[in-house]
């Protein structure tokens, strides 16, 4: 299973099921459970986003915690044609220019696992990767090893 690190408050918007699209300037080729770390860094442009106050931006929300993975979702593709400068259909959360990464099935955690994020996609240490293990409902455990 790999994580991804993402600023405040898009991290609480990919927990709660209301952003699905993660926008990146690059691509992957993983595919599969990702799990979604809250940066220690917060984005405070982005509380101006109008999309961001329609969903409810909720800093009291557990998954608005910096400094901990909060969730898992699914990978399931990215759409480069944006970042081609082509238009694309990945609807109201993709930036143009951007890596449009296709994220389902948002599981929140029962409580953010504290760990240092970093750069890119990482592997979680084996300790936080077993406290995630406790978490994750047991279909989502079986897909990540698969």
């Amino acid at each position: 299973m790999q994580v991804l690190s993402v600023r405040q408050p898009w991290a609480w918007a990919i927990a709660r099921g209301h952003k699905d699209v993660e926008n990146r300037t690059w691509d992957t080729t993983y595919r599969g459970i990702l799990a979604i770390h809250g940066s220690l860094r917060m984005d405070h442009d982005s509380l101006k986003n109008p999309l961001l106050r329609d969903v409810g931006w909720d800093p009291a929300d557990p998954m608005a915690a910096t400094g901990g993975i909060i969730a898992i979702v699914s990978l399931d593709g990215i759409c480069t044609t944006s970042k081609a400068g082509h238009p694309c259909d990945c609807g109201p959360w993709a930036e143009a220019g951007a890596c449009h990464w296709q994220l389902s099935n948002p599981r929140p955690l029962p409580e953010p696992i504290m760990t240092l994020g970093q750069p890119g996609l990482w592997l979680p240490a084996p300790a936080v990767m077993a406290t995630l293990a406790k978490m994750m409902p047991a279909e989502a455990l079986s897909a990540s090893r698969g």
